[in-house]
């Protein structure tokens, strides 16, 4: 396209040592006046990286009018911004039209916390310098990739779940939470909205998508993190109440005590990584059981403190350094699979009764490689193409081997891997909703939260009808 032959590219990596917002600049909108004759139609583009395909899209239009060739239908929350999701390159990625100081900060804040490993989308780019044909100056857009096998809390309520599913997706909030409070993270806009989910070995896993309120800190006050938790308690009631009235949850839930769940989860879960604990000289072994309780989180100590009391009857241990993914980096150390937190504790805990059974004494990453070339290569082989996008390959095998272990109590007798493996192509995994592609090709259920996601925009945000609805 002519008016984006002047498009420059500019690789501004994130000072990764500075807190807090950026720098103020002048943000660029519809209503600015028009930029000097020598910039129009000439596109700045911040990325870590060049992707050419980026110069393929419409940016000399509106985003609200971009072409439905060109988008990708997946659910949106309510915004008070404009988004939408677009084709790139075999993937897909997110636009969100703002400023460009809410654009900039969001892409650093985004992939600083991407370097800590904080679960969160993955930021593309920044483009400013948009403009129309005529040369009228448009609004700058962040650009984010979408998390394939992810969807929204919507998405999950297509089907009615139950009380105890929501309880889990509210149990990863929390983690999530806690994971971006333990860095100094001050998020200040926690909903189910903004939050995407992945299913991990039969729980959720939450990955943090809107970064535009939060501030990054050396550390949290206690009242900073309290605000966090009301916001989502609020947040999340609000979010309830709305699936209630549209008949997406059982009708004995009650909004207002299941959002405050989080309350309960976030302080279980922050007291067991952070609090000290006494105990006498002669209960040491609970310095093991505390570290032990730590890595079922899926938390890794790498230092702790123990302190001696004046009279030497007592002992204080507090963990010092906690680090989130335990199991995904054992996992990924011994087999160079990624997979889930919970995924990966399914498929250690297999590993480990492997080595067990056939030989205890082989190097543990010998045997690790010989686990996957017997068990965990052969069932993702077995799967059917038209099957592949119903779960992630992870996913899929943890679901294989807890069918496997039913169906040997259930006849009582060992089952060979071949057998659950079919069983459980037949009898589970061809029935359940492609979680790949179920965005990008609803089901009249899905439609119908679209539906109702677009009207509620418009009735809250006042927005323009939805160009590819």
């Amino acid at each position: 396209m002519t008016e984006q032959s002047g498009a420059k590219w500019h690789d501004e990596p994130t000072d990764y040592a500075q807190i807090g917002k950026l720098p103020r600049t002048e943000a660029a909108s519809a209503n600015d006046t028009a930029p000097p004759a020598g910039v129009i139609g000439s596109l700045n583009i911040t990325a870590a990286a060049a992707d050419p395909e980026l110069l393929d899209l419409p940016w000399h239009i509106a985003l609200e009018d971009w072409p439905a060739a060109n988008l990708a239908a997946l659910p949106r929350g309510i915004s008070r911004h404009i988004v939408r999701f677009a084709h790139l390159a075999g993937s897909v990625i997110a636009i969100k039209e703002t400023s460009e100081h809410i654009a900039r900060h969001e892409y650093h804040m985004l992939r600083k916390l991407a370097r800590m490993d904080v679960p969160c989308v993955e930021p593309v780019a920044v483009i400013t310098g948009r403009t129309t044909v005529d040369g009228k100056p448009l609004n700058p857009v962040l650009v984010t990739r979408h998390l394939k096998f992810s969807m929204p809390y919507r998405a999950l309520f297509s089907q009615m779940l139950r009380r105890d599913t929501l309880t889990r997706l509210i149990d990863a909030q929390a983690l999530l939470l806690v994971r971006l409070h333990l860095i100094g993270f001050y998020w200040g806009d926690v909903s189910l909205s903004n939050t995407l989910f992945r299913r991990d070995a039969g729980a959720f896993a939450a990955y943090l998508v809107d970064a535009e309120t939060g501030e990054l800190y050396p550390d949290l006050s206690v009242g900073q993190r309290e605000y966090d938790l009301e916001i989502a308690r609020v947040n999340i009631a609000g979010e309830l109440m709305d699936l209630l009235e549209g008949g997406l949850i059982e009708e004995k839930v009650d909004p207002v005590a299941t959002s405050e769940l989080i309350m309960d989860s976030y302080r279980r879960l922050w007291a067991e990584l952070t609090e000290k604990e006494s105990f006498e000289l002669g209960e040491r072994w609970r310095v093991g059981a505390r570290i032990r309780r730590l890595n079922e989180l899926g938390f890794d100590v790498e230092e702790y403190a123990i302190k001696t009391t004046a009279d030497g009857s007592t002992i204080q241990l507090q963990p010092k350094v906690v680090d989130a993914g335990h199991h995904q980096r054992r996992l990924l150390r011994l087999t160079g699979l990624d997979a889930q937190e919970n995924q990966a504790r399914r498929l250690l805990n297999d590993m480990d009764s492997f080595r067990a059974d056939n030989n205890p004494d082989m190097d543990e990453e010998i045997s690790a490689h010989t686990w996957v070339s017997q068990i965990f290569e052969p069932i993702v082989r077995s799967i059917p193409r038209d099957l592949a996008g119903k779960l992630e390959p992870a996913e899929v095998v943890h679901e294989v081997l807890e069918h496997r272990w039913y169906m040997s109590q259930k006849q009582d007798s060992h089952i060979p891997l071949a057998e659950a493996v079919q069983s459980y192509l037949d009898t589970i995994l061809r029935h359940r909703r492609d979680e790949a592609a179920i965005m990008l090709n609803p089901d009249t259920a899905m439609l119908k939260i679209l539906q109702a996601e677009t009207e509620e925009s418009r009735y809250e945000q006042d927005e323009y009808p939805d160009s590819d609805d």
